[in-house]
């Protein structure tokens, strides 16, 4: 059966996630550090974990396997997600799947050195009503795509590369 998991702290599509997940009758969980309201609804669980670093991404990861769906900006834990089989979408709609997150994993650590030597010193672009209409069209054809056999059927699985210990 397809779940949908929302890497909830900083999720800004988590009511557009609750119609969709509603709509298709699929248990929701709602990964946070904190308290967040959620709606009144067998369906819809509230998973609020201890403070710490990927805390709440090391408990979506354990969870998430092939059928199910995840919410995440986070592209470490959307590469492992993907491992296990899960389909991932960011907020924007983009599909992060065995064919994008090795690319999506590059981009985010080029961004992340230029961050860091300040040769970038802005962030993203913000958050639209496109962003959203995207996000629901995506999210609507991974609940279809999982429930006709989840994302592993349809691509291979990426594996992370093996951990070179060069940092």
């Amino acid at each position: 059966m397809t779940r949908i998991f929302i890497d909830a702290d900083a999720c800004p599509v988590r009511d557009e996630t609750y119609r969709v997940a509603l709509r298709h009758g699929l248990r929701t969980y709602v990964v946070s550090n904190r308290l967040i309201a959620i709606p009144s609804s067998p369906l819809i669980e509230r998973v609020v974990v201890t403070q710490g670093m990927d805390v709440a991404d090391d408990w979506i990861a354990e969870q998430a396997g092939a059928r199910d769906i995840v919410i995440s900006a986070d592209i470490p834990l959307a590469a492992r997600c993907v491992a296990s089989g899960a389909c991932v979408l960011d907020p924007r709609g983009r599909v992060l799947d065995a064919d994008a997150i090795g690319m999506a994993l590059a981009m985010r650590n080029l961004m992340e050195d230029l961050r860091s030597t300040g040769a970038i010193m802005q962030g993203g672009r913000g958050f639209t009503r496109a962003d959203r209409s995207t996000f629901l069209s995506a999210l609507d054809t991974a609940v279809v795509r999982a429930r006709k056999g989840g994302a592993a059927a349809v691509r291979p699985q990426w594996r992370p590369p093996p951990d070179t210990g060069a940092a």
